[in-house]
């Protein structure tokens, strides 16, 4: 299986800090990868650098070809998305213009496909259908990481990069944006997961990494890191038993 991501000897720092070390990994056409760990250990800092959100060291390669220094517009115009922690809307706007705003790139770069993304966007949430209308800010938690998902989506993205999107949302909607990152990969789409509920994580995910202090401890198949005493002990024991609940 192709690769549609890279990651070759990825490296950080913030001044001489060094937050990530050395990171290699790589998301193959269709799948789901997912890299876990604990708080701190450089999972959102290597999204960002692959992203070209912060200057970095090593290789990305991205579809085919290499980015020595990836460049965040370049890298949106070819094809990548990311939907921050943060999730980062318009508040002030609508939905559906939250929504176009996603297709920006896509419609400067001459395709007017958009009302026909829109309408399967809204396939795949049909309550952002139903309050098209709203202003973002006054949506709930979970609605917001659904249309900050729609936004990315809009621009028909190769890889989708996902930043803890489960982060302050109800069990019921975990577990409606997990089944929404499962279809979204019957649809095609690549993700790469950052996420701190592991065993949602490695439910969902064909291969997973396992980050701490900024270097990769571990990386398998999903379900073989998912069976791994190591793992179950670090972040699927007892302490994470409402991660259970999360899951199911």
């Amino acid at each position: 299986m192709k690769n549609v991501l890279e990651v070759k000897n990825l490296s950080v720092a913030y001044g001489k800090v060094e937050a990530v070390s050395k990171v290699s990994l790589s998301v193959p056409e269709g799948s789901i990868v997912t890299v876990i760990g604990p708080n701190g250990a450089g999972k959102t800092t290597t999204l960002s650098a692959v992203m070209g959100l912060l200057p970095s060291s090593g290789e990305v390669e991205f579809d085919g070809s290499i980015e020595q220094v990836p460049e965040v517009e370049r890298m949106v115009v070819r094809g990548m998305g990311l939907v921050p922690e943060k999730r980062e809307l318009f508040g002030a706007m609508s939905i559906e213009d939250n929504l176009l705003l996603g297709a920006f790139q896509r419609r400067r770069s001459g395709h007017r496909d958009h009302q026909q993304t829109m309408e399967e966007v809204y396939a795949l949430f049909p309550r952002l259908k139903e309050r098209r209308h709203q202003m973002a800010g006054t949506m709930s938690g979970g609605e917001r990481q659904m249309l900050a998902v729609g936004r990315a989506l809009m621009a028909k993205p190769k890889l989708l990069m996902l930043d803890e999107p489960s982060l302050g949302l109800a069990p019921l909607i975990v577990r409606e944006i997990f089944r929404i990152i499962a279809e979204l990969r019957r649809r095609g789409v690549s993700i790469l997961l950052v996420e701190q509920n592991a065993r949602a994580a490695l439910q969902v995910a064909d291969h997973a990494y396992v980050l701490e202090n900024g270097s990769v401890k571990m990386q398998g198949r999903a379900e073989q890191l998912r069976n791994d005493p190591r793992v179950i002990e670090s972040y699927l024991g007892l302490a994470s038993k409402h991660q259970e609940m999360l899951a199911g």
